[in-house]
């Protein structure tokens, strides 16, 4: 059973939204919430520390994401921004949820800063899996900004560096920096300079929400390291013209830029006409596993294709594959991986090895 890399999980937003503690499991947080609004609002909880122990998740990038006012809904007025000020505030709290996170409990979850970092993270998984309660091993968070609508001014980024942002994605429905999945468009002439800065301090660029025309512009003008932390594949999404979703040219040029590309477990992105209310049994693990094959065969190779699962951002339990109940059933993808002629060793790529490789390009040394 390999270990897994997950790329994208909103832990903050759900913590100090919803007050879920992901130290519990994502059946207990679904019982704490009975006879709320919460699941109604984000879906039910499928992240949870257990749960993460059950799945050999060894590392996540959690989300740092806040709500531009103009697209605000009533039940997330807790993380809107309406000017810089305010946008700082909430990222402050946020940083603050994950520092108090790992420096409270270090036994299940622990910051990821650089490579020295990385390889003490992952070795305890290396070396044995988990199998609680009996083993258990820290869970590492490589902290990933979702949509910087709300940066103040590019001297705040070194601030946000040294607090332990690594991963910076300009856009989320669409910002002041380039076009995104509700705004399309390339990029102004501020955001092309937010992308020179964001380079010459180290960050990895995160293409995920942004307009096909300003992944294009990035995946030119941006020398490091480059991904998407969440997206998959447009035309496998029979119908859809959305640019929230890669075109098969987007992925050719991923590639050839050796970024690496997280797919998303949400059945709405994985079956254009899915609904939510919709039986699950129409979406599953198998609707997963062609999207990762797809960019696979566009690569010739398993080199670019991960798991990115957005988890707790917005939808839950019920709009999932079938298969699927907490974050630990991502397990089963090996099996439906080997169905198609997946080696062992590519199935851990998908896994594990293809964001340990970004991470190691991307990562400072110490």
């Amino acid at each position: 059973m390999p270990f897994l890399i997950d790329a994208h999980e909103d832990l903050a937003f759900n913590a100090l939204s919803f007050q879920r503690d992901y130290r519990k499991s994502a059946r207990e947080i679904r019982l704490s919430e009975i006879g709320t609004t919460v699941p109604a609002v984000t879906g039910d909880a499928i992240l949870g520390w257990p749960d993460y122990q059950r799945g050999q998740v060894a590392l996540i990038f959690p989300s740092l994401f806040i709500v531009p006012q103009k697209h605000k809904k009533d039940a997330w007025s807790s993380q809107v921004f309406d000017d810089a000020a305010g946008a700082y505030r909430l990222y402050q709290a946020q940083f603050d949820y994950y520092h108090r996170l790992a420096d409270e409990h270090p036994d299940e979850f622990r910051l990821v800063r650089t490579q020295k970092d990385l390889k003490a993270a992952l070795e305890p998984w290396e070396a044995r899996p988990a199998n609680p309660p009996e083993t258990t091993h820290p869970v590492g968070l490589v902290l990933l900004m979702e949509g910087g609508e709300g940066l103040p001014s590019f001297e705040v980024l070194e601030e946000w560096w040294d607090l332990g942002l690594r991963i910076f994605g300009p856009v989320w429905a669409g910002t002041r920096w380039c076009g995104g999945t509700y705004e399309k468009g390339g990029f102004t002439g501020e955001g092309r300079e937010l992308l020179d800065v964001l380079g010459s301090l180290g960050f990895i660029l995160d293409l995920s929400h942004m307009a096909e025309e300003s992944t294009l512009e990035a995946l030119d003008r941006f020398d490091g390291a480059v991904i998407a932390s969440h997206a998959n594949a447009r035309s496998l999404v029979q119908g859809s013209d959305s640019e929230r979703h890669f075109s098969n040219a987007t992925i050719r040029r991923l590639i050839e830029r050796d970024g690496v590309m997280g797919v998303v477990p949400y059945n709405r992105f994985l079956l254009r006409d899915w609904q939510a209310g919709d039986p699950r049994e129409q979406v599953t693990l198998d609707h997963l596993a062609a999207h990762i094959d797809h960019i696979c065969q566009i690569a010739g190779n398993p080199l670019h294709a991960a798991i990115g699962s957005d988890f707790d951002g917005g939808f839950g339990w019920p709009s999932i594959p079938y298969e699927i109940d907490t974050i630990a059933d991502l397990q089963k993808l090996e099996s439906r991986l080997i169905q198609r002629g997946y080696r062992q060793d590519e199935v851990q790529l998908i896994f594990n090895g293809n964001w340990q490789r970004m991470l190691t390009r991307g990562l400072p040394k110490s």
